[in-house]
């Protein structure tokens, strides 16, 4: 279906979207709605040479990073994109790939992936008339304070690329958004996906009630508590807080251990629950929040995270779903997802590709993205066709 933008400025330069190895699958999906997209769009100016490479069968520019037996690597870059609006996508997070070591396999892990984006901005020997990244889990983003003699892993990663000549960085739910204080002078989109999560939520569930006296939404720390009271603003609902109460006489995988939730709250009695939050990473936490939920009277458990990493396997996820503690768990697309992930019956996804594909085409026409970023009234109109249809349609922005 083609958007309904109406975009009446210059393309700043040829498009060229380069998804990294790590990004493939969503690259491919961005660039389908955005060859659909310009191929149905009618423009009186798409013939003149301002428009030059406008309609393409593709926008994709085929990139590697081969690696030689020692390990090492180097990016290659296989077509020309001298004054090209060049979009690079990465996923830091991407655990799936490997490469060889004096024969022996080595799963890449976040540094080598950054170390590739890397390669591929220096392959384009800064001929690109603008370089934007778009790399969805900000690489670093939870090494983003000193506490101690520590080093400020992500205020070091967005100089390096500042210096590396890319012009904006655009990331999903930064751990702390903060952090683009290391870089004042330069383009920094920090974007919630909590419109995705939303409409996937109403397409799954047909019987929702969505007041305040059927529905909550908590978070499950403090540092969470500004997504949770933006949703629950959004679903006229109330919201709560857990506290978690850490052991901070040691360190376990590299943080200190949770001794005990302590909840802050009105009653959860026979209401459904959304618990959100940015990341699942092992997902014990958000479990052990969910069972919290329960043991108060909650009647269905809803999980949301922008980033399902779920590092200690999903056997944790399985015994919840059957002992009833959760109802379903909504992450994006915007980072790996096993195969078996997507099988199961307690997980959706919400997809951010068509987003995305919005969010180029505008910087690409030096377009605002204001409407873009702001999603209330888009959030509002599904919810309330929600209350009465009990579904949404598919045809919908973003």
């Amino acid at each position: 279906m083609p958007d309904d933008s109406k975009l009446e400025t210059i393309p700043v330069g040829r498009l060229g979207i380069i998804a990294t190895e790590s990004c493939t699958t969503l690259g491919e999906k961005v660039d389908n709605y955005l060859v659909k997209w310009r191929a149905a769009r009618q423009n009186e100016h798409k013939s003149t040479i301002a428009f030059h490479g406008y309609e393409r069968d593709s926008y994709l520019i085929s990139s590697a990073c081969p690696r030689f037996g020692s390990g090492e690597a180097k990016g290659v870059i296989r077509e020309s994109v001298r004054g090209s609006d060049l979009y690079i996508l990465v996923d830091v997070l991407n655990h799936s790939l490997e490469y060889t070591i004096c024969g022996k396999p080595s799963p890449m892990s976040p540094d080598d992936h950054y170390q590739d984006l890397k390669r591929v901005i220096a392959a384009s020997t800064g001929k690109a008339r603008k370089i934007t990244v778009i790399m969805p889990f900000l690489y670093e983003s939870r090494q983003h304070k000193r506490s101690s003699r520590e080093s400020l892993d992500c205020a070091l990663m967005l100089q390096e690329l500042i210096g590396l000549g890319v012009d904006n960085i655009i990331t999903f739910d930064a751990h702390d958004p903060r952090v683009q204080n290391a870089i004042p002078l330069n383009g920094f989109e920090n974007i919630r996906p909590t419109y995705q999560f939303v409409k996937c939520l109403l397409r799954s569930t047909p019987d929702l009630e969505i007041d305040k006296n059927h529905m909550m939404v908590i978070s499950p720390d403090e540092g969470a508590m500004h997504r949770a009271i933006f949703l629950a603003n959004m679903l006229g609902v109330d919201v709560g807080m857990f506290y978690k109460r850490r052991d901070y006489t040691q360190v376990v995988n590299g943080r200190n251990p949770i001794v005990a939730h302590e909840f802050l709250g009105d009653s959860v009695q026979g209401k459904d629950v959304i618990i959100i939050d940015d990341m699942i990473s092992s997902g014990e936490s958000m479990l052990d929040v969910a069972r919290h939920m329960k043991k108060r009277g909650a009647n269905r458990v809803y999980c949301m995270s922008t980033f399902g990493l779920f590092t200690n396997g999903l056997e944790i996820f399985d015994e919840c779903y059957k002992e009833g503690v959760i109802e379903k768990v909504i992450t994006t697309n915007l980072t790996y997802q096993m195969p078996e992930l997507l099988a199961r019956d307690w997980y959706a996804s919400a997809d951010l590709s068509k987003y995305i594909a919005l969010l180029i085409d505008h910087l690409n026409h030096d377009a605002s993205i204001s409407d873009l970023l702001d999603q209330t009234e888009r959030i509002q109109a599904r919810i309330n066709e929600y209350k009465v249809k009990h579904t949404i349609s598919e045809n919908y922005e973003a």
